[in-house]
């Protein structure tokens, strides 16, 4: 897969694109991340990429041209991707919310290009025309869409066959089946913050697999709740959920709560 992005900090993207999995998947070929800077398509001595908006306001707004001519380099670019579509995607609060289901999908593509905002945003022309989609990480404001970028980058890169040691591991983190993760422990068995669970350490595996999902669907519903409300749970989930309910509130009554 390959990424591009188009921010006015290029130098950031490439150094978030250098460390820790996603910096082996680079390595070894996996994923591929460029970065293009509109300022280098920017006429004039000081390379304007932005100006006042129009109606008067507080704040800039990044011009169309700069960002036009770094989105068509970006395209242009891609040589071993000839042929094949870049849907550009908008990193913006206004955006829909990225959820795991959509990183999948993203993931599966060949390539595609990241446009990062900044200012007060982006001319409304260059997006309803350049503009594919929009994407929020949440609804909160950054300077900029570059960390917003970093964590798509990294969302999609990981999923990437080959990127994570164990492929377990990807289908075991939160929101890949729709819930939460469950917990998880190392060693020392037994620490003055508390002890491994008995079940962890008995090696049977059915008992520790059934422990897991327990622990994730009970997480689940004790923290985020509207997950569940847009499942359809099986009678075996029913059951142990609801076995987590007893055990939570025996814990509770004990502790006083």
């Amino acid at each position: 897969m390959r990424i591009d992005v188009v921010t006015l900090f290029p130098e950031f993207v490439r150094q978030c694109a250098g460390f820790g999995v996603i910096g082996r998947a680079v390595e070894r070929g996996l994923l591929e991340v460029e970065a293009w800077n509109p300022r280098d398509y920017a006429e004039g001595g000081y390379r304007r990429v932005d100006d006042s908006a129009c109606g008067g306001g507080p704040g800039m707004v990044l011009l169309i041209e700069p960002l036009r001519k770094a989105l068509a380099a970006a395209r242009q670019a891609a040589t071993g991707h000839v042929g094949q579509p870049a849907p550009v995607i908008f990193l913006s609060p206004q955006g829909t919310r990225l959820t795991q289901d959509r990183v999948r999908q993203l993931a599966s593509l060949p390539r595609m290009i990241l446009l990062c905002g900044r200012y007060e945003g982006i001319d409304e022309r260059l997006v309803q025309h350049e503009v594919d989609e929009e994407l929020s990480i949440g609804d909160y404001v950054l300077s900029g869409g570059e960390l917003a970028a970093a964590v798509l980058v990294d969302a999609i890169g990981r999923l990437q066959e080959g990127a994570l040691g164990d492929a377990q591991s990807a289908q075991q983190d939160s929101f890949s089946d729709g819930l939460l993760d469950c917990p998880h422990y190392t060693r020392p068995v037994s620490h003055e913050f508390g002890k491994v669970p008995a079940v962890l350490l008995s090696g049977d595996h059915a008992a520790i697999d059934r422990w897991r999902r327990m622990q994730s669907l009970g997480r689940t519903w004790l923290r985020r709740p509207e997950l569940l409300g847009n499942m359809t749970l099986g009678q075996d989930d029913q059951r142990l959920l609801e076995e987590f309910k007893r055990e939570h509130k025996g814990q509770a009554h004990e502790q006083g709560h």
